[in-house]
């Protein structure tokens, strides 16, 4: 689970994780990348004329739609491990998923300078699809896995030499007649070592110096000095159960049954001998529902009136091939070896003839083949098989026979409801359970091994493969707890663990690898699985076995003691080793897990002690020498060599004299001072792996820094940082001593456990189960466009693990001076002096604080709308509470000048669940409109939608008529108000209405009846600045969705929008400096943006998608905290939407000069005309110039006219031209 923080912008001089990812997709000197990455253009919004926008919703991290391969659904699983690597935006994308974990990885480039591949080493059976057990090469070119079969088990250490053109490989597996380490050799292939492995796991294996390869591990010998002991070939295979069949049996009472010879005391007699017809082969048979690999057989030969089985061959089942064996000549003492056929004596004295195998198999069954007999007729009295394997199997009758008379032979029990599951691709039949919550505490196996020795021993749990019996899908999670030793320390001879059973085949984990007492009267050995709880129902978990392989017996050892010294080329396994030396001053089954050099010498860690150290060392001149403070208090898992540092990690809390308590799992030792020296106070559980991470923090500063991962999930605090919620991965900058999760800066949000890391020419490939969504931001991001689309988180830190948590609202406010981004929903959220905040907070952009409004609003409201109006924020939703005197319910009204709730609230709204959807300040006004799910404002009957006038401090019903619950409320004009929901005007029911407030009268829009709604709205927006147009969206009745347009006239549905699952929450129309094909659904350059939580066809989850008319494409993706596919709520913006591009809108002031100029022209051009039409108009009238005298201001002949005649004249026709 994870609890990031939302970070701020990146500061000068610092790096964010986006820019450790982007770097790591590109490290390494080539500029071409080993993989070929398909980018995805985003829209080209043009945001100028919207000022600041903002995305709000439920998501912890955030990311633009940019690379095809990019998903919401990455969610990482702690079942299996991938190989990974970065997006060229820093989002991690998986290059090939393994059914295990991922424990090494390296690259191999031979000694000629060709490059093989990236090996891959893990507890894995198959990468990428490719059944390959523990160790696979993936080609870093194509992405193909190519299988290096050969090994059996797991593999944990992975070293690629050039020098000596090998990789070698260490783990806890066999190979041939080695065990736990073995070599890959140019094109060659698999190679047994000299000294033929250890006879335990190896964890570490380092090049020194010198060019020597230093094996680390818990083991106490090599694999050609294995301890002998006299007891280590005592398992009994079970033949009691087996399904037994021979042919030609004699026909004589109470010698016919081959089952006769099974525990046989070796006497002969009726029910104790079985005996073939006279002068006939024939063959006795055992199959098994198991796989076992015998060493020993044991034969009985009868001797019944002469009779006697005198050869025969052992064939092994169920591939018919007949084993070599070897047998001691009773005559000479001398070893002999037979194989098509194998001599049985006739002498009385020789009671039975032990048989070893030379070649140790699996098998699941074998026939003994009579050839020759004496006598009359063949026979046997008795027949056992041994294995040196200590087996314990979850079905109870394939262990050690109860007729054999063992004291403490090995069993196994169960509680729950197991049943039987046929082999499939597994190598034995297994019980299988289905568990649910319920019944998961009361399911379980208890396995108990026959241990005949004390000593050391490694501990391996066998899981069936999923792909066997059709179960992957279901395949869960067990417990698995063993008590080893009766030791008094509880933490010794003990182990908890878990198992992931999602393994497509079968697999072994290494559970415990330590001292184990010998089964006695008081105390036995035991390992039980259980499946964990809490994991859903309808869960499969099986029960195989588990195998105890001895190390080395109390009384034995092989010379080793975790540490060994290999020099490439020799033929000597043994060598006089300062480093084997070293090991074998530490205590008995010292285990060592991790090493590191520096300045040519080897630094160890794991788990070990002598008198004067524990769990860290290095070696000096041979000797084991103390680190500062005598080491740390308790196991060291991992060790990076970093500059000055080497950085260690495990489950240490302390120095083992303690005095540091700040060293909590992860620490670092200065190598120039000598001492411990602490990263921040650690974290809060085991650390697992650290690596280093290349990244550039800065224009002039190169710097390294150190990835933490294990099983811990929160930073402890330390100085002013507060405690950082994590999981499972952190990531130390020295140059800051600090996390990087502390500091100021924006950073991609990664989680999961990073296991490995390699880079590979021109790009770096990581290993685990880390997933990232994309920007650490919870629930709020601003978006700008610089060359390209930006996302930036805000400087707010939101709990988003919160049940429910999501932001609903935002709202920017630049009045009267000020700088604040507003946000509202159903979260808790902590403010810039460490109070918590619920619900609703104020961000100050100018100073970065952060504020909320108080405790007088009760913790459970959900804010939906918000709405500034001069000083006052108005803030509306699921609200109640009580401000002073006042009662809340609805909404709240907040000073922002004083920064305190007012103290005069309105009446609160009344009804049943109060709710507001939407406030709409009326322009030009002091009425502010509220819409939503009431009936009455007070004692003011007002259903539906109410308006408060500030100037008159009362609340006012806008007309009657109207009822129903209120989505959104938007003003056409200052004159009309348009309404949107389920709505109903004087019965009429309809999905929009108009208010006019000058006839104060409601009316339904004309087209969008409510009938012609497919179900609920649940999303509007204006497609003009008119509202002539709409969108309209929601959840349809039948469960699907719903996308409709109205173009003015009627309601018009979009086809084929989202797939099943979807919620749409908002709708955007937002303008583009680029144009698209030409639709009747939207101008060329516009687009629809769609939010919420969104499943597109062919493509996914989405949180955003843009719509161009035609086609619908991702745009924005978020995870949620939990790693599922977040919702984005809703798009705000600083400014109100004109639909208008940048490019070409106008300021006002110009648009009405225009406008001024523009009628000036009209005026001039229409008295112009006037003009000109009565000229002509008096000359087509016989109208001429009279003659102007010269000299004269009248003509002579001009006489003068009574004003009377002028005004009679204008109410008469024109009596044509005057006549001359």
């Amino acid at each position: 689970m994870r609890i990031p923080s939302l970070f701020g912008p990146a500061t000068a001089g610092f790096a964010s994780l986006l820019e450790i990812l982007t770097y790591l997709s590109i490290a390494g000197s080539p500029t071409v990348h080993a993989f070929s990455f398909t980018s995805v253009s985003h829209p080209d919004l043009d945001l100028s004329s919207l000022g600041r926008v903002g995305l709000v919703g439920d998501f912890d991290a955030v990311s633009l739609y940019s690379y095809q391969g990019q998903s919401e659904d990455n969610t990482a699983s702690d079942d299996f491990q991938s190989l990974l690597t970065p997006l060229p935006n820093g989002i991690l994308t998986s290059l090939s998923a393994s059914d295990g974990h991922i424990l090494a990885m390296c690259p191999f480039t031979r000694k000629d300078g060709t490059y093989s591949g990236l090996f891959v080493g893990g507890n894995f059976t198959s990468l990428g699809g490719v059944h390959s057990e523990g160790v696979a090469l993936f080609n870093t070119t194509s992405g193909a896995v190519k299988a290096l079969s050969g090994l059996s088990g797991s593999v944990s250490a992975l070293l690629c030499d050039q020098e000596t053109n090998s990789v070698y490989v260490g783990g806890d597996f066999t190979y041939k007649n080695s065990s736990n380490a073995a070599a890959w050799v140019g094109t060659d292939g698999w190679s047994s070592l000299s000294f033929s492995g250890f006879n335990g796991p190896v964890t570490s294996i380092l090049k020194a110096d010198d060019g020597h390869i230093i094996f680390g591990g818990s083991f106490d010998g090599l694999g050609n000095s294995t301890s002998t002991s006299s007891q280590n070939n005592t398992q009994i295979i079970n033949l009691q159960n087996a399904t037994i069949s021979s042919d030609a049996n004699s026909t004589t009472t109470g010698y016919s049954s081959p089952r006769n010879i099974i525990c046989s005391t070796g006497e002969d007699g009726e029910g104790d001998t079985w005996l073939l017809t006279d002068y006939s082969p024939g063959y006795w048979r055992a199959e098994m529902g198991f796989v076992y690999e015998p060493t020993k057989l044991r034969l009985y030969n009868t001797h019944v009136d002469g009779r006697g089985t005198k050869s025969f061959l052992f064939r092994r089942l169920p591939d018919d091939g007949i084993m070599n064996l070897t047998y001691t000549d009773p005559d000479s003492g001398d070893e002999v070896s037979c194989d098509a056929s194998c001599p049985l004596s006739n002498s009385t004295t020789e009671l039975y003839r032990d048989f070893t195998f030379v070649n140790v198999v699996g098998m699941s069954g074998f026939q003994i083949e009579v050839q020759d007999w004496y006598g009359e007729g063949a026979g046997l009295n008795g027949i056992e098989l041994f294995e040196k394997n200590i087996d314990a199997y979850a079905i109870d009758s394939f262990n050690e026979p109860t007729c054999a008379g063992l004291d403490y032979p090995s069993r196994s029990t169960r509680t729950g409801s197991w049943s039987v599951t046929p082999s499939g691709s597994s190598q034995s039949e297994y019980l299988s359970a289905q568990v649910t919550d319920s019944n998961a505490t009361t399911s379980s196996v208890t396995f108990e091994a026959s241990i005949k020795e004390s000593g050391n021993y490694t501990v391996l749990l066998y899981t069936p493969g999923c792909v066997g019996d059709a179960t992957c899908s279901s395949r869960g999670i067990v417990n698995v707890t063993g008590t080893f030793a009766t030791s008094t320390d509880s933490s010794e001879g003990s182990i908890q663990t878990v198992v992931y059973q999602t393994n497509d085949y079968e697999k072994y984990d290494t559970i415990y690898s330590g001292y184990v007492d010998a089964s006695s009267s008081s105390f036995r050995s035991s390992i039980t699985l259980a499946p964990i709880s809490g994991q859903g129902d309808n869960i499969t978990v099986v029960a195989s076995q588990v195998r105890f392989e001895l190390l080395s017996s109390s009384s034995s050892s092989g010379g080793l003691n975790g540490l060994y010294e290999y020099v490439p080329g020799s033929s000597n396994s043994t060598t006089d080793s300062a480093i084997d030396d070293a090991g074998n001053q530490l205590d008995t089954g010292a285990s060592i897990t991790s090493l590191a050099s520096y300045n040519g010498v080897i630094y160890a860690g794991g788990n070990f002690s002598d008198s004067s150290l524990k769990n860290i060392m290095y070696c000096n001149d041979g000797n084991a020498t103390s680190m500062p403070s005598g080491g740390l208090n308790d196991e060291v898992t991992t060790m990076l060599v970093e500059g000055d540092y080497l950085y260690v990690g495990g489950s240490f809390t302390d120095t083992d004299d303690g005095g540091n308590d700040d060293l909590q799992h992860v620490a670092a030792y200065s190598f120039s001072s000598q001492s411990w020296t602490v990263l921040g106070a650690g974290v809060n559980g085991r650390v697992n792996t650290i690596l280093s991470l290349p990244s550039n923090i800065s224009a002039d500063i190169n710097e390294t820094t150190i990835a933490v991962s294990g099983n811990f999930d929160k930073i402890y605090a330390f100085g002013n940082n507060t405690a950082v919620a994590v999981s499972g991965f952190a990531v130390w900058v020295p140059s800051q001593k600090n996390w990087l999760q502390n500091l100021n800066v924006s950073q991609m949000e990664i989680d999961g456990e990073l296991s490995a890391l390699a880079s590979v020419t021109n790009t770096t490939i990581l290993a685990g189960n880390l997933e990232s969504g994309g920007l650490a931001a919870s629930d709020a991001v601003s978006l700008y466009s610089s060359d390209d689309l930006v996302l930036e988180s805000l400087s707010v830190q939101v709990n988003t693990t919160v049940s429910g948590s999501s932001i609903y609202a935002g709202k920017f406010d630049t009045s009267s001076g000020r700088n604040l981004t507003i946000l509202g929903g159903h979260f808790d959220a902590t403010a810039s002096n460490g109070s918590s905040i619920s619900n609703i907070l104020v961000l100050n952009s100018t100073d970065q604080t952060v504020i909320g409004l108080g405790t007088d609003i009760d913790s459970n409201s959900t804010f939906l709308t918000l709405a500034v109006v001069g000083d006052t924020l108005y803030a509306g939703g699921n609200v109640t509470g009580t401000a002073g005197t006042s009662t809340l319910n609805g909404f709240v009204t907040y000073n922002l000048v004083n920064h305190k709730i007012s103290d005069s609230q309105p009446a609160p709204l009344n009804g049943g669940n109060v709710s507001v959807t939407s406030i709409a300040p009326r322009p030009d006004s002091t009425e502010i409109y509220f819409g939503g799910n009431f009936d009455a404002a007070g004692s003011l009957p007002c259903p539906s939608v109410c308006y408060w006038d500030t100037s008159e401090g009362q609340w006012n019903r806008p007309g009657t008529g109207l009822t129903g619950t209120i989505l959104a409320l938007d003003w056409i004009s200052s004159k009309e108000l348009m309404a949107v929901g389920n709505l109903s005007v004087s019965d009429n029911n309809t999905a929009v209405a108009i208010y006019n407030t000058k006839k104060q009268t409601w009316s339904p829009l004309s087209g969008a009846a409510y009938a012609d709604v497919p179900g609920t709205i649940t999303a509007f927006t204006p497609a003009n600045e008119a509202v002539s147009e709409f969108w309209l969206a929601g959840q349809a009745t039948n469960g699907s969705n719903f996308l409709l347009y109205y173009g003015g006239s009627a309601l018009q549905a979009v086809e084929n929008t989202f797939e099943d699952g979807t919620v749409i929450q908002s709708l955007q129309v937002l303008v583009t400096s680029t144009t698209h094909e030409s639709s009747s659904l939207l101008e060329k350059d516009e687009i629809l943006l769609v939010t919420g939580s969104l499943v597109l066809p062919d493509f996914g989850n989405a949180s955003s998608a843009v719509f161009n008319g035609t086609a619908f494409s991702p745009f924005i993706l978020t995870t949620a905290a939990d790693g599922t596919p977040g919702s984005v709520s809703q798009l705000f913006t600083e400014k109100q939407n004109t639909y208008t591009s940048s490019g070409h809108h106008l300021s006002n002031g110009i648009v009405v000069l225009i406008s001024f100029c523009l009628a000036l022209a009209c005026i001039f051009l229409i008295v112009i005309s006037g003009v000109i039409l009565n000229k002509v108009q008096r000359r087509r009238q016989g109208y001429m110039a009279a003659p102007q005298a010269s000299g004269t201001d009248r003509p002579s002949a001009m006489r003068r006219v009574p004003p009377e005649y002028l005004f009679n004249t204008l109410s008469q026709r024109n009596p044509g031209a005057p006549v001359l």
